[in-house]
């Protein structure tokens, strides 16, 4: 027993090169999470070899993957991992909301579509969730929900990629980030996004408000064919000179109702919830007639080029209410947001 003891004792101090695991070896299927060593952090499935402090952990052997085909996912990197879950549950979200999303675009470009055939103004909310119902039946709600999903993954990417660039150019000679350095590289990153997707954008408001049921690819051949290349960036110039402002609003409403709340109430749920909710509500108050003039921007034959056209037009045919058509419908469908604002803000 003792001669058994000093062998293994000698075999431990030799320690010789790693081997392949016998047959019989344990293995276990364990969730890793990060990477150690400096290499790529991975979510996925691995396999521990060996008992105590001596068990290794590996990617799934080619047998593990074919008996167990998510064990795949031991190759997909942490931070893919999650940007495919935030653009899941992003496009889950854009398409519950699609029938309030739709009903606003309807009463914001109500004016434009209506021209010569109506003199009636606007058009309400129920009314416009009547008359979808009426001519088009329940797949009305969701029409145009397809370019707004798509267009997911290639803003989400760009925001991502262009936020770290940003914030490198914002630091200051130390390396450090100023809060208004962060308002700054989001404020970039988001008009960069933007601009890279716009014309997704377009798509999804032409066809939300044609009638007929014709694809995105017909209306884009169509777009390029009657109004040309510029007709995908019509209304550009609103949606980037409100990205800033309502990130600066945002954020700052934010942080005052947040040091205003007594100091027992602050770490509730519920009050991080109302505070994230009232800040972009009021954020997106100061901000949504440049919303509107986006979208009224973007339908065909808009007699409005610029910002400075479009205000003072609505106001005339609709006043100052023509502004905030749609109001309603789009504080509803920012309600399932407000908690992942109010993360975003706090971080």
């Amino acid at each position: 027993m003792s001669h058994r003891r000093v062998d293994a004792a000698a075999c431990d101090s030799w320690r010789p090169p790693p081997t392949p695991p016998p047959p019989h070896a344990r293995r276990a299927l364990a969730l890793r999470v990060g990477g150690g060593g400096g290499g790529p952090a991975f979510a996925s499935l691995t396999g521990e070899v060996g008992e105590g402090k001596g068990k290794q952990q590996q990617l799934p052997a080619a047998g593990v993957l074919v008996r167990h085909p998510l064990a795949m996912l031991a190759l997909v990197p942490n931070a893919v991992a999650l940007f495919a879950a935030g653009a899941a549950a992003g496009a889950v979200a854009k398409t519950i909301t699609a029938p309030l999303d739709r009903v606003k675009l309807l009463m914001q470009t109500h004016s434009v579509r209506v021209v010569g055939e109506s003199t009636k103004k606007g058009i309400g909310f129920l009314e416009a969730i009547a008359e979808i119902g009426k001519e088009e039946g329940l797949k009305g709600y969701w029409k145009g929900n397809l370019p707004q999903v798509i267009r997911i993954v290639p803003y989400s990417a760009v925001q991502l990629f262009s936020y770290e660039v940003y914030k490198k150019f914002f630091r200051r000679k130390d390396g450090e980030l100023t809060v208004f350095g962060r308002l700054a590289a989001g404020a970039c990153a988001g008009m960069t996004s933007t601009l890279v997707t716009y014309p997704l954008d377009v798509l999804r408001l032409r066809l939300a408000v044609q009638s007929g049921h014709s694809t995105m690819s017909q209306v884009a051949m169509n777009m390029l064919r009657d109004e040309g290349l510029a007709s995908f960036y019509g209304g550009l110039g609103p949606s980037l000179i409100g990205i800033a402002p309502y990130i600066a609003v945002n954020f700052c409403v934010f942080d005052l109702m947040k040091k205003s709340v007594p100091e027992k109430y602050k770490s509730r749920p519920e009050t991080s919830l109302a505070t994230a909710l009232l800040s972009a509500t009021f954020a997106t108050l100061m901000c949504y007639p440049l919303d509107t003039v986006r979208r009224q921007m973007q339908m065909k034959g808009s007699p409005y080029n610029t910002v400075l056209d479009a205000i003072p037009g609505i106001v005339e045919r609709d006043g100052l209410i023509g502004l905030y058509r749609g109001f309603v419908p789009n504080a509803l469908k920012n309600l399932p947001n407000s908690r992942c604002g109010e993360v975003m803000l706090e971080n």
